[in-house]
């Protein structure tokens, strides 16, 4: 046997299954694309694929992403750690925007694991980021984790210092759930380094694609989005 022509034959189905994953997100490099394979291969006890070869195979077929310019570092040292090693020892929170093609504008509240990233509860409004909302993800992600129960130890509670976490109203809540409110030092976002990536990956890899005519179809498009973010989105703590 050519084993040429048998590496070309391996390659073509491993190209199809390339075109597959970049087809629902076209925004993912080889890495992650990678990641997305061997995590499938995994579960459909197949071999894994090794990275080079997706790389291989997705620079010879013009797959790659262009490279993107390197950032400078911000001047704003910042030497708090947001991930923990363990899950249920600290949550974090933020809330983002965006539009739909007719105008109207979503906005959305959520809380991550900061150790194992799961999108834990997420909520989408109309309306302003209010501690209402807030609280109802609080609970959502209480009852996702710990059911019926509360938290046997505090769990912490990372946001930064908007008015619907610094809210009497939504401390006392959270204290009530067993969660320990802790906010960002002042005007530095990058302490909620998680929350911030996560805003990112999301508007990134599935509002940027999804289609979101209006209001109604883009809040449920985006739930699906975080459900394929928790299932499939690969990131450092998934391993």
């Amino acid at each position: 046997m050519d084993g040429r022509r048998s590496r070309h034959t391996d390659d073509t189905d491993v190209l199809l299954r390339i075109h597959h994953v970049i087809g629902e997100l076209p925004t993912y490099g080889y890495r992650r694309v990678w990641a997305l394979l061997r995590r499938q291969a995994e579960l459909d006890g197949m071999p894994a694929i090794n990275a080079k070869r997706v790389y291989r195979i997705m620079r010879q077929n013009a797959l790659l992403l262009e490279r993107k310019p390197a950032v400078p570092p911000s001047k704003r040292a910042h030497t708090g750690r947001v991930a923990v090693k363990e899950s249920n020892q600290r949550w974090c929170s933020d809330g983002f925007e965006f539009r739909c093609d007719n105008g109207e504008k979503l906005r959305v509240t959520f809380a991550l694991d900061c150790c194992d990233r799961e999108a834990l509860h997420w909520a989408v409004t109309t309306g302003g980021f209010n501690s209402e909302t807030v609280q109802d993800v609080m609970l959502g992600a209480v009852e996702r984790r710990f059911g019926n129960d509360l938290p046997s130890s505090p769990v912490e509670w990372l946001t930064d210092n908007g008015s619907c976490y610094r809210a009497n109203e939504t401390r006392q809540f959270a204290r009530m759930l067993g969660l320990e409110p802790k906010n960002t030092a002042v005007r530095s976002p990058e302490s909620n380094g998680i929350a911030e990536s996560f805003v990112k990956t999301i508007k990134r890899d599935y509002i940027s694609i999804m289609p979101k005519p209006d209001g109604l179809t883009a809040a449920k498009n985006l739930a699906e989005a975080f459900e394929h973010y928790n299932e499939w989105h690969p990131h450092s703590a998934l391993g």
